[in-house]
C-alpha cells in the first residue's frame, strides 16, 4: 500500500471528525501531488483516528489485511522521518 492509499482510507471514514478530516484530507493532498507529509501529521492523523473511534469502521470497510496495512504503511513513514530520541 502507498502512503496516499494509507491517507485516503483514513479520509474516507473522516467527514464525522472535523480535526481528522482536516489531518487526512491534507495528508491525502499531499500525497497526491507528490509532496512528503511531515511525521508529527501522520502521527497525529493515526492518533486521532483511535480516539475517534475510527478504526472499527476502517476494519469493517477495508477489512482486517488492508487494515493493517494501513497502520503499517503510516507507521513505517513516521519511523523514517522521526528524530532517534538519544538516552
Amino acid at each position: 500500500m502507498d502512503l496516499k492509499s494509507a491517507a485516503g482510507m483514513i479520509l474516507s471514514e473522516s467527514a464525522p471528525h472535523p480535526e481528522l478530516l482536516r489531518a487526512s484530507r491534507h495528508a491525502y493532498d499531499e500525497f497526491e501531488a507528490g509532496r512528503p507529509v511531515d511525521h508529527t501529521v501522520l502521527t497525529r492523523m493515526l492518533r486521532e483516528a483511535a480516539r475517534k473511534g475510527v478504526y472499527g469502521a476502517l476494519k469493517e470497510r477495508y477489512g482486517d489485511h488492508a487494515f493493517e496495512d494501513m497502520v503499517l504503511t503510516l507507521g513505517r513513514e513516521i519511523d523514517r522521518q522521526a528524530p532517534v530520541v538519544r538516552h
